[in-house]
């Protein structure tokens, strides 16, 4: 993929933003650390160059100078919400991400479990934490809010959460999502350090939507697409075009919640608030380091159409509501794009249309998928009864990759043989066909005794950030095994069988 970002500059534009909003108070801000810490993978794909840890490599740079607090609201605990990419529930992410930190050496001060009214699921990770000895608090739901301010900005509002107590000058609240609380919990922590005489500030991290780029630009646009199931949508902001008489992009929630938070900050600082709109609160600074903007727009057209395919396929398995994927469709035909326009997927179709084809009067489900490598080169694969057809995929890219005859086999007979034998006689599975975390692992194993399968696990790293596409939504070890291998992957919302449940 042609770059157009520069990760480099923006690492060091946007640690001086932070720095520099932080002089502004009384040697305290709680910045509010909105989109993924790590593996930003969405900023990735629309800003390609962009480094999907820049953000970890910033709060490292950092870990001196701030504390982390993590913000999880109890309602996603007890939903079991997941995030996408990852197919791992939000308890789980917050939990990996603590991990994560810690191998960079920044420790979590606290985690804070936001709207906590004792949901068993929530108590449950509350008690998984603290017995492994991770500071956990609760914060109920705000009494007044949303309109009460008098209420909210007292103790029995903001001053009945206990008070997390941090000692560096930045406090950095994150969080899995949006929705998890990161900004009551920086309110209720600004409340208290101006009853103990510290004059806090508040400011906000978020790097989408890019307030310098157009309203309707494209990496702007795939924003909006990756939220229609919150029904995000980007605006001009009305309250700096009124103060600067300068057009400027947020969304939707920041600038309905503005006068209200303004209301507050002066509630509780006693005086005028210092931010005129919702862009001033921002420290954003993602829009400066582009410097190939076709190459930009270029890639974020292509993430709208994955994020339709998704919420398609999500809509399928009963995830999200019908509403989502309309929207999700609206805005890729406002920006004139059609699920065609990603290459791949007009070569998986057709290997799914010829596999049924040469199998026709025989029963089954005919399955294709393609991927496009670095190069332009496609290559596609079909299901068969021993492997389903995104392992067959990876196997013939590997064959290509590695230059490897098309009569040779990878894996070894007898290692097929014996996982076929474990999964129908000791497993009992109806099904033998093999998914692409199985096909990894009988590769690396054939790999012990074959340097032509050793060739072929050497290429593995190749694929990395390649497009996939597939006929079918694929099964849970087809997503995961795809999805370590670092390939962006959509499928049509339809299911490989009519089988309701799979053993």
């Amino acid at each position: 993929m042609k770059q157009g970002f520069d990760n480099k500059k923006y690492l060091q534009e946007q640690r001086e933003a932070i720095l520099a909003r932080a002089a502004q108070f009384d040697n305290k801000l709680y910045l509010e650390f909105g989109g993924k810490i790590l593996y930003d993978y969405h900023a990735a794909r629309v800003l390609p160059g962009f480094d999907p840890n820049v953000k970890l490599k910033l709060l490292s740079s950092l870990k001196e100078q701030a504390d982390i607090i993590l913000c999880i609201y109890a309602g996603d605990i007890e939903r079991h919400k997941v995030r996408a990419d990852f197919g791992i529930t939000y308890d789980a992410d917050a939990m990996k991400l603590i991990d994560d930190l810690r191998s960079w050496g920044i420790e979590v001060t606290a985690v804070v479990i936001t709207r906590y009214a004792e949901q068993p699921a929530a108590r449950i990770f509350k008690n998984k934490l603290e017995r492994r000895n991770v500071p956990v608090y609760t914060h109920r739901f705000t009494k007044g809010y949303p309109t009460d301010v008098d209420t909210i900005v007292s103790d029995d509002g903001y001053g009945a959460n206990p008070y997390i107590k941090t000692t560096k000058p930045l406090v950095v609240v994150t969080g899995p999502g949006p929705g998890s609380g990161k900004l009551a919990t920086c309110l209720s922590q600004m409340y208290h350090e101006y009853k103990s005489g510290v004059k806090a500030g508040y400011a906000k991290f978020e790097t989408f939507p890019i307030w310098n780029l157009p309203l309707k630009h494209p990496v702007n646009v795939a924003y909006e697409s990756a939220t229609a199931d919150i029904r995000d949508f980007n605006l001009i902001d009305p309250f700096h075009l009124d103060a600067y008489n300068s057009a400027t992009i947020n969304y939707n929630r920041d600038v309905e919640a503005f006068p209200l938070l303004r209301r507050i900050l002066e509630k509780i600082t006693g005086g005028e608030a210092l931010y005129k709109s919702p862009t001033d609160m921002g420290v954003n600074r993602a829009g400066f380091a582009i410097f190939d903007d076709e190459a930009v727009q270029d890639a974020s057209k292509q993430e709208i159409i994955r994020r339709y395919f998704r919420y398609a396929c999500e809509y399928m398995m009963g995830f999200v509501d019908r509403e989502t994927v309309q929207r999700a469709e609206l805005i890729m035909k406002e920006m004139r794009l059609a699920p065609e326009d990603r290459e791949v997927v007009q070569y998986a179709r057709k290997t799914a249309a010829e596999a049924m084809d040469a199998n026709k009067g025989h029963d089954g489900f005919f399955c294709g998928t393609a991927i496009m490598l670095k190069d332009g080169t496609v290559i596609t694969g079909k299901n068969s009864p021993l492997m389903h057809a995104a392992s067959s995929l990876i196997l013939n890219t590997l064959k290509h990759l590695a230059r490897v005859p098309d009569e040779i086999h990878l894996l070894a007979p007898d290692v097929v043989a014996s996982i076929v034998r474990l999964k129908k006689d000791i497993m009992g599975k109806t099904s033998v066909s093999m998914d692409v975390e199985e096909t990894l692992i009988a590769l690396s194993i054939s790999a012990t005794t074959s340097p032509t399968a050793e060739m072929a696990v050497a290429k593995l790293k190749e694929l990395k950030g390649c497009e996939v596409h597939s006929s079918h939504i694929p099964s849970p070890g087809d997503e995961s095994g795809m999805r370590k291998l670092g390939l962006n992957v959509t499928s049509e919302p339809q299911f490989a069988s009519n089988t309701l449940f799979v053993r």
